[in-house]
């Protein structure tokens, strides 16, 4: 059976093909069509998926779509009617786009499939399913998990009526148990404040994240009080007085701002005490209440394992949180927790709800350890980089992984391009830029100078899964960058009291541990473990650069500039070379090195993404 799932239309589209419970291959938009968050119908991405796998259109059993657009719509008309009149201003913008594309969005899909095969011969209305929301995150989460039985929890901003759910899974069969409806959503609250604080709602969250520890809690009371009333078992519900998403075109209103003393931060302005003070709250609100229907669930499921999807799951630091509670004995989290994940769990939802097929628990995990996008044999990365201009020499690959350790070791940025490319937000080993955690000045300059981002941001470890227990204080897997734990207590530098007494970003240019560049400020990390037997190629690496230095780290972030999603192709991968002072570049088994190339091919994109 072979079915393929389609997320589209809000953000960050994707294309996921599953054939006979297996997924084969996944891959967002955006990496096709160097459009990040790229909405649109996901063509490239299905494309891609078939040509993976070989197949024709006509192959395709099933086309299934992550959400309900007439839930949504249905949403959309009664949240108008429940605050009318004050919500019309809103409704009057969204009307004409649900009228023009997304209330009919079977045609609109059929039409999209119909132009993207002219020739194939199929009515696609015939073959075309519709899954709800937040079935397919809690689908995308248990089907591949590595557990015959689980609670499963998600969490986003909304679906098409659902913010928060509570499923059971158990073999082939998931259903839902409970659930928490909008307007109240964990993922708008942390949203809220991600606008408050001036940062782009859907995509900023995580700076929110990274932001965190360099402020004090000290408005988490206060949101408590007003903005969200937490019960025992996790559940809440949310004063709308504060909030304007309900009727307005922002997240927060003129009460939100008296409350917090002040208007949202301006985009791009120059972050206060205040936007850290923010996120620190905001973070230990969300965490307590993430623990909190951990044990509700845990309670009234008696279920020994949890899995988390929805773009809540992608806040790696309340995950660490959770784990370190031990309200489950074993937690899996689907790696492209967000909205182009529901395009994995859309197609599993078929395969095993409707379609009724077996399903098989895999060791690990069954998301491959998520390198389910393209890759590009040595021949054809050769004859790319040299249509590009690249000026390139091809070694055997041991001395490629030898001459690429000795680089990092010498303090060189290096841009990784390996193997298939990662599903979901994560680089993990194939499309990165790496660098030696044991720099004290790696963090700054690689954000201020690769990625041309701000400087407060933290970078993950990949550390050798054999040593992770000796470098951090964690003993499991967190293959996919979605565990934050602190570094161990044997690697880290205690803090004079002048640095105890440092605010806010100051924080930042204190080393604290023997691997500066991925401990935060908390002397936290967002951990990678890297296995032998899913990327066995970085684990060479990695191994190679622990020999020459005796550090089985390495900084890990994903391959890409402020502005642009991750590298797809060699060429994404020569441009973002040219466009960044990253040292040397690694494709295959090609090497470049940045003072060799052409100036001439220089690209600005520090300019070019400044405001973004």
């Amino acid at each position: 059976m072979r079915v393929l799932g389609i997320s589209a239309y809000y953000h960050d589209a994707a294309a996921c093909l599953v054939v006979d419970g297996d997924i084969v291959a996944a891959a967002q938009e955006e990496r096709f069509t160097r459009k990040k968050h790229d909405a649109g119908f996901p063509q490239h991405a299905i494309d891609y998926c078939l040509a993976h796998a070989g197949l024709k259109p006509q192959d395709i059993d099933q086309v299934v779509f992550y959400d309900k657009p007439f839930l949504k719509f249905e949403r959309l008309l009664e949240t108008y009617l429940a605050f009318a009149p004050r919500g019309f201003r809103s409704f009057a913008t969204s009307l004409p786009v649900w009228l023009k594309d997304k209330l009919f969005q079977k045609s609109v899909i059929t039409r999209a499939l119909e132009g993207q095969f002219p020739d194939s011969g199929v009515d696609w209305s015939t073959r075309l399913m519709f899954s709800e929301h937040h079935l397919s995150h809690a689908a995308s989460a248990f089907f591949p998990s590595p557990f015959e039985e689980a609670a499963v929890l998600t969490m986003d901003g909304v679906g098409e009526w659902t913010t928060t759910s509570l499923a059971i899974g158990r073999g082939n069969d998931l259903s839902v148990h409970k659930e928490i409806h909008f307007p109240h959503s964990l993922g708008l609250l942390y949203s809220a404040i991600t606008y408050y604080t001036g940062f782009k709602v859907n995509s900023g969250e995580y700076k929110v994240m990274g932001l965190a520890p360099y402020g004090e809690p000290r408005y988490a009371q206060t949101m408590l009080d007003h903005l969200i009333d937490v019960k025992e078992d996790g559940s809440f519900w949310l004063d709308m007085q504060y909030f304007n998403y309900c009727t307005g075109l922002t997240m927060t209103n003129e009460r939100f701002d008296a409350l917090f003393g002040g208007p949202p931060r301006k985009p791009e302005s120059t972050l206060t005490q205040r936007e850290m003070d923010l996120a620190a709250s905001v973070q230990a609100v969300t965490e307590e209440v993430v623990i909190r229907l951990a044990r509700g669930i845990r309670k009234s499921t008696g279920l020994n394992n949890l899995c988390l999807a929805g773009g809540v799951a992608l806040n790696c630091v309340a995950n660490g949180k959770l784990l370190r509670a031990n309200v489950f004995d074993r937690i899996w989290v689907q790696p492209a927790a967000g909205d182009a994940g529901g395009a994995v769990g859309a197609a599993l939802a078929a395969t095993h709800l409707a379609l009724k097929q077996p399903r098989t628990v895999r060791a690990g995990d069954g998301m491959h350890g998520s390198y389910l996008g393209p890759s590009y044999a040595q021949d054809d990365i050769e004859l790319r980089l040299k249509a590009a201009g690249a000026v390139f020499d091809t070694l055997s690959q041991d001395d490629m992984i030898d001459c690429t350790a000795r680089a990092l070791a010498e303090g060189k940025a290096v841009g990784w391009h390996q193997g298939r490319m990662e599903f979901g937000p994560r680089a993990l080993g194939g499309r990165s830029i790496i660098a030696d955690p044991r720099s004290p000045s790696v963090q700054k300059q690689l954000n201020l100078k690769v990625k041309y981002r701000e400087s407060f941001r933290p970078f993950a470890p990949s550390v050798l899964r054999e040593d992770v227990s000796e470098w951090f204080d964690i003993d499991t897997d967190s293959p996919y960058m979605l565990m934050v734990a602190d570094v161990a207590k044997a690697k880290q530098k205690p803090m004079t009291a002048e640095q105890q007494a440092l605010f806010g970003i100051d924080k930042l240019n204190v080393p604290r541990s023997d691997i500066p560049a991925v401990t935060h400020v908390d002397y936290s990390a967002r951990i990678q473990t890297v296995h032998a037997d899913t990327n066995p190629l970085y684990h060479r690496l990695i191994s190679r650069f622990k020999a020459l230095t005796g550090c089985p780290v390495l900084v890990n972030t994903s391959f890409n500039v402020r502005g642009e999603p991750i590298v797809s192709t060699p060429e994404d991968a020569f441009r973002c070379l040219m466009g960044s002072e990253i040292d040397l570049l690694v494709v295959g088994n090609c090497v470049l090195e940045k003072s060799r190339q052409d100036p001439a091919l220089k690209l600005d994109y520090k300019n070019a993404y400044e405001l973004d």
